[in-house]
């Protein structure tokens, strides 16, 4: 048996992202079938409709959701139908090398998710013959979506889709940048770079962990505002601005951390981190684009800097999932100001225009059923 359901789709690179219905199997061993009630707007997902990033296609968008299973299949443990559950884009399995050491983020069955296929070469969604994947082997932009268990964190049915789809990506993703990969501590200059949907949850993160001055660098305005909300006490509409302030108010030694969250990476952003922190400084890249590090490896050496490379914001979602929800739940963590506006599915190619105009923080589709 297969259900007919509206999804938003990617044909080929470069295509905006199209509404149509597609079959979808029932869940086979050890995976569910999600009713998705929300999903984030991701800028992961642009690029790869833009071609930035490779991917199969064509292939169902989105890897931020929330919604409830509605069927599962043989030998599912993780969760049972009528649970709420987040998303997670990475899968967990529990078992491998890196999720049993405590790196769920680097999980060995998260190999597919350029591909959309399940371990067995397979795919749940389809349209006249045709195999579509699910990005990250999930497809959020859809009313539903099978996945597999390792897939989904259930959460307590209280907590608003909006707030758990947003959960299941952008917010662990910055959070995490900070408070894991960065490790910032009481006291620390920490100098952000970008403050979207990604950006603004590394500033959350920074502040939680008692740094004392969290500068922002974003030419929006409107996001140097909301930076505000979220935890920044400088922002500055350039590197160079931020630099001085960075001189100025460490007597010279910069830096402790420079965290790049910003929409697409690039050479300059990667120099201007480097520079801005001081002696065993870290730079943590939470960015997706064609940026180069092309430095002097003295620039590196002379100061004992280091380059971190980052996803998931280092965040175990078996683990991290939970407490975010309770650190939101407990007023602590602010998640529904990141919603800047609510879409329609089939307003999906707005809201990411919106996103690249500099109007949204994080946009979220609302599913309908």
């Amino acid at each position: 048996m297969s259900l007919i359901t509206r999804a938003a789709v990617c044909r080929e690179p470069g295509q905006p992202w199209e509404i149509t219905e597609l079959e979808l199997d029932d869940p086979r061993a050890n995976e569910v079938r999600v009713k998705i009630h929300a999903a984030g707007m991701c800028h992961s997902d642009d690029h790869i409709q833009k071609g930035d990033a490779p991917m199969r296609m064509p292939v169902v968008g989105g890897h931020e959701g929330c919604g409830i299973v509605d069927a599962v299949g043989e030998g599912v443990t993780r969760v049972k139908v009528g649970d709420r559950v987040v998303f997670s884009f990475i899968p967990a399995c529990g078992k491998c090398r890196y999720c049993s050491t405590g790196r769920q983020n680097l999980c060995d069955a998260g190999k597919n998710a350029a591909t959309g296929e399940f371990p067995d070469g397979t795919f749940r969604f389809h349209q006249d013959g045709v195999d579509f994947g699910g990005l990250c082997v999930l497809g959020t932009f859809s009313q539903y979506a099978v996945v597999s268990e390792y897939s989904v964190v259930p959460v307590p049915d209280d907590l608003p889709f909006e707030v758990g789809a947003v959960i299941g990506c952008g917010v662990p993703t910055g959070w995490g940048s900070a408070v894991h990969l960065a490790g910032v501590k009481a006291g620390d200059t920490v100098v952000i770079y970008g403050s979207g949907g990604v950006g603004s949850n590394a500033v959350q993160g920074a502040s939680m962990a008692g740094a004392e001055r969290v500068v922002v660098v974003d030419p929006v305005e409107f996001k140097r505002e909301k930076a505000k909300e979220f935890g920044a006490t400088h922002t500055f509409a350039t590197a160079e601005e931020a630099h001085e302030f960075v001189v100025s108010s460490t007597w010279g030694e910069l830096a402790d951390h420079a965290i790049i969250t910003v929409g697409i990476l690039h050479d300059k952003v990667i120099h201007d981190a480097i520079n801005v922190v001081g002696k065993t400084g870290q730079v943590t890249i939470t960015a997706v684009g064609n940026g180069w590090i092309d430095e002097n490896p003295g620039m590196l050496i002379g100061f004992q800097r280091r380059i971190q490379g980052g996803i998931y914001g280092g965040c175990s979602p078996l683990v991290d999932i939970p407490r975010l929800v309770s650190l939101y739940k407990s007023g602590k963590l602010k998640v529904e100001e990141l919603i800047t506006r609510r879409y329609r599915l089939e307003e999906v190619n707005q809201g990411y225009q919106d996103m690249l105009d500099g109007k949204n923080i994080r946009g979220v589709i609302t599913l309908e059923h």
